[in-house]
């Protein structure tokens, strides 16, 4: 069950279209997860994770979301990221990775570029973040 504020999010992006939403995981799988990698996700992206593990939105050039069961999966030693406190947890189309920093909530947009984290694209959580991808993207509401 997902919480009033991602549904709404979700309900949003779905007038969009073009949004693949992959079958979501369950609450074990993601324990196990955490429990094998020693990395404790983002309240908000465990919902997520709950509702779509992974999936891309506003396809084709959107984002991609990974997931811990359905492919592309995170992998915690991802090496586009700045350092070991963070995890990818997807990328835009640009190659840009997507971060969660480890045992935190806050999601930053890694640009590779610059090599370094842009302080304006760092959000307090998941949702946020897909709050604010009309505008990081560059498409009207």
């Amino acid at each position: 069950m997902i919480s009033e504020e991602l549904k709404a999010i979700v309900d949003k992006f779905k007038e969009q279209g073009k949004m693949n939403f992959i079958d979501g995981t369950t609450e074990e799988k993601i324990q196990a997860f955490e429990k094998e990698t020693e990395v404790t996700l983002p309240s908000k992206y465990k919902e997520w994770l709950l509702f779509s593990d992974g999936g891309e939105l506003f396809l084709p050039a959107g984002v991609q979301l990974y997931g811990i069961e359905h492919k592309p999966l995170i992998d915690v030693n991802d090496n586009s990221r700045p350092s070991d406190d963070y995890i990818v947890i997807g990328a835009f189309a640009s190659g840009d990775p997507i971060l969660c920093k480890k045992a935190e909530e806050t999601i930053s947009i890694y640009n590779q570029e610059i090599g370094e984290i842009d302080e304006e694209l760092v959000y307090p959580d998941f949702a946020a973040f897909l709050n604010d991808l009309y505008e990081l993207l560059g498409i009207g509401e």
